[in-house]
C-alpha cells in the first residue's frame, strides 16, 4: 500500500509486499489553538505558519489545510514532531528531505545546549559548568604534552567535583537547619494561636478558658452547635465557641477579645450574641425537671435519712447587678434593698444530686422571693407528696400546699429567746441540706465571672420575637454549662446511678 506525503509529493509505502507494516507514520499540520491563552495562541500560530513555509506548497493555506495532506516521519530527526511548546527542538518544524535548503538548522544546536544545561543542573545540583571550548581553539598535541594535559584536566575535573560536593553538603546542611527552624517556629505559633491546637492536650488550659473538665466535652459541644453557627471569614466555629466561653468564664472585655482574635469590635459582639443564641436553643433543655422515679433512684443517703425520698427540689434566689435604668418605673422595679443597687433576680432550683433543674426568667431586684416563686411557674412542676427545701424568706407554705406538696424552711423564733429542742434539730437538718443550693450558686458565679459584672441595660430588653431577654439566655447557658461539669454536692463515685 502506497500513501502520498504532502511534501513534494514523495511516495512512501505503509506496508511492504508481504503485508507487514513499514515503520512510518503520518502527522497532520498543527492547529491554531486560540482558546488556551495568549501565549499558547501565539506559539501554535507561529508553528502552523512555520510548517506551511517549510512545505512550500501553493495549495496549502494558513486558513485551510486538508485533513488528507499529511507529513510523514521521514522529515523529522526523531521520527515524529516535537511538543508544541518545545520551540528549540529541531523537530518543532519538519526539516529533513524537504527538497530545498532554506530551512534554518540552528534550532538543533540550541536544543542540544539546552538539554545539556538541564542535565548539568540535575547532576551537579544547579551549579553551572564551564562551556566547552570551540574545536577551532583546541591545539593538536602529542606525546608527553598530551599526557600532561590529560592529567591536568583530570585534576581540574576532580577539584571541580570536590568543590561541587562541598557546596552540596553545605547547601543541604543549611536547608536542614532552615527546615528545623521553620518547624520550631510553627510549633511555637500553634501554641499561641487560638485554634484547636491551643487547647488540645492541655487540661489546665481547658479548665481555665472554658470551665470544662476536659477537651472532649468542649469538642462534643462544638459538634452539636457548629452546624447552626453563622459563617465567618475570619473566625472558625471553634474560635466562635472558644471566645464565647472565654467571655463568660473570665469576663474579658469585648475590645480585648477582638485584639486576641484579630477581628473588629462589632464582629466579635455579633459572634458572641449569635453563639449564645445557638447554645440557648440547642442546650437549654438540659436544665430540666427530672421524673420522680429518677429522683428517688438517685437520692443521696443524707436526704433519705432526714426526709425519705420525697425531696424534689431545693430553691433559692440570686441577683445580678445591672446599670441604672433611666426610666423611673424600671428604676424602682430593679432596685434591691438587700444589695443596695439595681439588680435582676433569678430563682434557681437544684436536685438533691446538685444538678440545676430549674431557672426562672429575670425579675426586678425589688420582687420578693415569695412573689417570684408563685409567678415563675415552678409550682406547676410539683407533684403531690413532694418536699421543697427553702430559706426563711420563702413564705410559700400556702402556695405549695395548693399543689399537695410541702415546703421545709428553718424555724422562726416567733418572739421567743430561743427555739425548742425539736425545732433546733429540724432547723439544723434543713440548713445542712439546703446549703447545697448556695454552693451551686457560688459555683455558678465563680465559674462564670461574667455574672459578677454589671450588665448593660440593653441586655435586659426582650429579644426580637421571644419572651426572654439576652441576660436570661446568658444565665440559662451558664446553668447548662455547670450541669456539664461534676456536681459540687455529691462527690464522683459516691452516688447511685439511675438505671431508668
Amino acid at each position: 500500500m502506497v500513501r502520498t506525503c504532502c511534501v513534494l509529493g514523495c511516495n512512501v509505502r505503509c506496508y511492504d509486499r508481504h503485508g507487514n507494516k513499514v515503520g512510518l507514520s503520518f502527522y497532520a499540520f498543527p492547529t491554531w489553538k486560540q482558546r488556551e491563552g495568549a501565549h499558547v495562541s501565539d506559539v501554535t500560530k507561529r508553528r502552523r505558519l512555520a510548517w506551511i513555509a517549510a512545505v512550500r506548497r501553493a495549495d496549502i493555506k494558513f486558513c485551510y489545510v486538508s485533513r488528507y495532506q499529511l507529513v510523514c516521519s521521514r522529515h523529522f530527526h526523531s521520527g515524529k514532531p516535537a511538543y508544541e511548546m518545545d520551540q528549540t527542538n529541531p523537530d518543532w518544524v519538519p526539516t529533513l528531505h524537504m527538497g530545498h535548503s532554506e530551512i534554518r538548522t540552528s534550532h538543533s544546536d540550541r536544543h542540544r545546549r539546552r538539554t545539556q544545561r538541564q542535565q548539568n543542573k540535575v547532576l551537579f545540583g544547579g551549579k553551572r559548568q564551564p562551556h566547552p571550548q570551540p574545536q577551532s581553539l583546541i591545539l593538536k598535541v602529542t606525546g608527553a604534552d598530551a599526557e600532561n594535559i590529560d592529567i591536568r584536566e583530570k585534576q581540574t575535573e576532580d577539584q571541580q567535583l570536590t568543590n561541587d560536593c562541598v557546596h552540596c553538603v553545605q547547601s543541604r546542611a543549611e536547608i536542614n537547619r532552615l527546615l528545623e527552624e521553620n518547624r520550631k517556629l510553627k510549633s511555637k505559633l500553634d501554641k499561641t494561636e487560638l485554634n484547636e491546637n491551643f487547647l488540645k492536650g492541655d487540661t489546665e488550659k481547658v479548665k481555665y478558658y472554658t470551665g470544662f473538665t476536659c477537651f472532649a466535652i468542649f469538642k462534643s459541644v462544638l459538634e452539636n452547635v457548629k452546624a447552626f453557627l453563622p459563617a465567618s471569614k475570619k473566625l472558625s466555629h471553634f474560635q466562635m465557641l472558644l471566645l464565647t466561653l472565654m467571655r463568660l468564664r473570665l469576663d474579658l472585655p469585648v475590645q480585648h477579645l477582638s485584639y486576641l482574635f484579630n477581628v473588629s469590635y462589632k464582629t466579635l459582639s455579633s459572634v458572641f450574641s449569635d453563639t449564645i443564641d445557638v447554645l440557648h436553643a440547642r442546650f437549654g433543655i438540659l436544665v430540666h425537671w427530672p421524673e420522680r422515679h429518677c429522683l428517688q433512684a438517685t437520692m443521696p443517703p443524707q436526704f433519705t435519712d432526714t426526709f425519705g425520698n420525697r425531696v424534689a427540689i431545693i430553691v433559692d434566689c440570686f441577683e445580678i447587678r445591672t446599670e441604672r435604668p433611666s426610666n423611673l418605673k424600671a428604676r424602682a422595679q430593679t432596685y434591691s434593698h438587700y444589695k443596695g443597687t439595681h439588680t435582676m433576680k433569678y430563682l434557681i432550683g437544684i436536685t438533691p444530686q446538685g444538678a440545676i433543674s430549674f431557672i426562672s426568667k429575670g425579675w426586678g431586684g425589688r420582687a420578693s422571693d415569695k412573689h417570684i416563686t408563685e409567678q415563675c411557674g415552678i409550682l406547676n412542676k410539683l407533684l403531690p407528696g413532694d418536699v421543697v427545701l427553702a430559706d426563711r424568706g420563702f413564705d410559700i407554705r400556702d402556695a405549695v400546699g395548693m399543689m399537695c406538696a410541702e415546703v421545709k424552711i428553718p424555724a422562726f423564733t416567733r418572739g421567743f429567746c430561743q427555739l425548742d429542742a425539736k425545732d433546733i434539730e429540724n432547723t439544723r437538718a434543713i440548713a445542712h441540706l439546703r446549703i447545697h443550693v448556695e454552693r451551686v450558686i457560688g459555683s455558678l458565679r465563680n465559674k462564670f465571672k461574667m455574672l459578677h459584672t454589671t450588665m448593660p441595660i440593653r441586655s435586659l430588653l426582650p429579644c426580637e420575637g421571644e419572651d426572654v431577654t439576652f441576660l436570661d439566655k446568658i444565665v440559662r447557658v451558664c446553668c447548662v454549662l455547670v450541669n456539664m461539669c461534676p456536681s459540687v454536692v455529691v462527690k464522683p463515685g459516691t452516688h447511685e446511678t439511675c438505671t431508668c
